[in-house]
């Protein structure tokens, strides 16, 4: 292969892009116009995520099937062989995430029609969209790590840079997951602690570990604080008025979401862990990478949640006083007022640090692992 980027690792990352930027948008078209038709450009950008990895992956693995020529050939060395087709596994994985993508769009135009809104993010067609948008992340993902294991150099180093961005994205896609569980509100309750220490440190902890680039996991919060802050940036720029009522807040632009987490502080915290204990069995270095995880992220959040309840951060750059077109005036976000904590907030701390410490550990395994694919 030439040392310029494959066709492929172009539309991988468009892809990807295209979904996290299609999903925000979509997100904010639903808290500032409501759902007015299914055909909404935010939706047209998730949905050629699924195009995009769905042709590109389908024509990577006809191409090492049958095609001829030197590429063809040094496609199929660095294949895997499903149902008699060949082609990198995953360029496999992401021809099913596109699948599993377009499959649920009439799904999903079906549960509006029939139940209208969603009351909360994880309806069932949203989490087969959810999961076919992970799985082209995870093709994308598998795609970049074959390649970048099996070069050298340079262009080693490029493709690591494309890693980390795609890395970046997948903790885009996890933070969205769970972000009505960690709004502005919630950042003094135990909850919120919780659900990132479950949803995070696996994935920075193992992509970091299969990167040989410096400081990888703040690199990868970095990507995700960027994009996320840049989505919220550039959405309220635009017009929107509701469509749906009741409308107990007027809005006349596009509401952004919260501000990023500070993740590259516990991010930075990962990666001198991970310099420090090389030579550590990965049990070991997943509870103290887990352990200084939580510790910085809730040092770190806890007092900067303050800030973004405080008048200080109504502007357009913290936007902390944006609230959507159902929120009313007297609600916790409006009051600037924290959720109470609950009743079992030491338990739900304790679980956060317990959950960092396993998935830390899963995620060195992960990585790991990612280090090892060829094909």
């Amino acid at each position: 292969m030439t040392r310029a980027m494959p066709w492929y690792m172009w539309c991988a990352g468009a892809a990807v892009t295209s979904a996290m930027i299609g999903v925000h948008w979509d997100i904010s078209w639903h808290r500032s116009i409501g759902r007015d038709t299914f055909w909404t450009p935010a939706h047209i950008a998730i949905y050629l995520c699924g195009i995009l990895g769905g042709i590109s992956s389908a024509f990577l693995i006809l191409s090492a099937t049958f095609g001829r020529g030197a590429e063809a050939a040094a496609t199929r060395a660095a294949s895997v062989r499903i149902w008699g087709f060949r082609g990198p596994i995953g360029a496999f994985i992401m021809a099913w995430g596109g699948i599993a993508m377009l499959t649920s769009a009439p799904f999903d135009d079906w549960w509006h029609n029939a139940y209208g809104l969603d009351v909360r993010i994880i309806s069932p067609p949203h989490t087969v969209l959810a999961a076919g948008i992970f799985s082209v992340m995870l093709g994308a993902l598998l795609l970049v790590t074959g390649l970048m294991n099996r070069s050298s150099g340079e262009r080693r180093r490029m493709l690591g840079h494309i890693y980390v961005f795609l890395g970046g994205l997948v903790v885009v896609n996890m933070a969205t997951f769970v972000m009505e569980e960690i709004f502005n509100v919630a950042m003094h309750r135990g909850f919120y602690y919780r659900a990132v220490a479950l949803a995070l440190p696996f994935y920075l902890t193992g992509l970091a570990r299969a990167c040989d680039l410096s400081w990888p996991a703040t690199r990868i919060a970095a990507v995700y604080m960027l994009f996320w802050a840049a989505m919220n940036w550039i959405l309220p720029l635009f017009p929107a008025e509701p469509k749906l009522g009741p409308v107990l807040n007027p809005v006349t632009r596009f509401v952004p979401s919260y501000f990023p987490m500070l993740l590259v502080i516990p991010a930075f915290g990962v990666d001198l862990v991970l310099r420090r204990a090389s030579a550590w069995p990965a049990w070991r270095t997943g509870l103290a990478a887990g352990a200084v995880f939580t510790a910085l992220l809730l040092a770190a959040q806890w007092p900067f949640g303050e800030f973004l309840m405080s008048p200080w951060a109504s502007n357009w750059f913290f936007f902390g006083g944006a609230r959507d077109y159902r929120t009313p005036a007297t609600s916790f976000s409006a009051r600037r007022i924290f959720l109470p904590a609950e009743p079992a907030f030491a338990w739900n701390l304790a679980a956060a640090f317990a959950a960092a410490c396993v998935t830390s550990w899963l995620g060195l395994n992960w990585g790991s692992w990612l280090r090892k694919v060829r094909r």
